[in-house]
């Protein structure tokens, strides 16, 4: 964290958390076409998969891992925080962290040539969603995601929406359908952290990236070009 950091700052950036998903998703749909170009579908996919993790240091698998771990446990909520504190590795996010990257991996072999651009859909929606994500409680006192709720502010949440409103309407029928799929992804996946840890913490904001861009990308998957 840079030494000038001010609380809220994270949030007050939070315009640009499409942005930065446009030129993620941009980034991995060319390296997805190169590879295309020259592997069989099913490893140009791993790789360009590689690719996607690498860009994004495995941020957001980490919340993943540790919702998978904490949100379905049956211990007290006291317990259940803690547990999305903990840096190791349980099996349940373990399994989520597998079926995640399979199921994207999967994905991307099927996807249709004419629907490369839903990848930068899915990671450019991904990420607006943390946005109003943040508006809901949080679950604890401090954080990530209370730093974020902090700086955010509402006119972002609207002025941002255009980028990725504006991807899914180039991508027709089927883009307004993966949007779709991904809203209501993203409602159960707080409802139900609501449910279970009262609120919404960092690494919920990396469960729903991504759990929402899967589901994106599997929506897509399906579809012919």
């Amino acid at each position: 964290m840079p030494r000038d950091w001010q609380p809220g700052d994270s949030g007050r950036a939070a315009f640009w958390y499409p942005v930065v998903g446009l030129t993620a998703g941009g980034l991995v749909w060319l390296v997805w076409l190169g590879l295309n170009l020259i592997f069989p579908p099913p490893v140009a996919s791993v790789l360009a998969l590689a690719v996607w993790v690498g860009l994004t240091g495995g941020l957001h698998l980490d919340g993943l891992a540790d919702c998978c771990d904490a949100l379905p446990s049956s211990v007290p909520l006291e317990r259940r925080l803690e547990i999305l504190k903990d840096p190791h590795l349980g099996t349940f996010g373990g399994v989520g962290l597998i079926v995640v990257l399979l199921a994207k991996a999967a994905a991307l072999a099927a996807l249709p040539p004419a629907f490369g651009l839903g990848i930068v859909l899915a990671a450019t929606v991904s990420r607006w969603l943390i946005l109003p994500a943040a508006l809901l409680p949080q679950a604890r006192p401090d954080g990530m995601g209370v730093d974020f709720a902090l700086g955010l502010r509402r006119s972002a949440i609207i002025l941002s929406a255009v980028l990725p409103l504006g991807i899914a309407f180039a991508m027709g029928a089927r883009g307004w359908i993966a949007l779709a799929a991904a809203l209501a992804a993203a409602a159960a996946l707080l409802a139900l952290s609501c449910a279970r840890i009262r609120g919404v913490t960092g690494d919920v904001f990396g469960l729903l990236v991504e759990v929402t861009e899967t589901v994106i990308l599997l929506s897509l998957a399906g579809g012919r070009g």
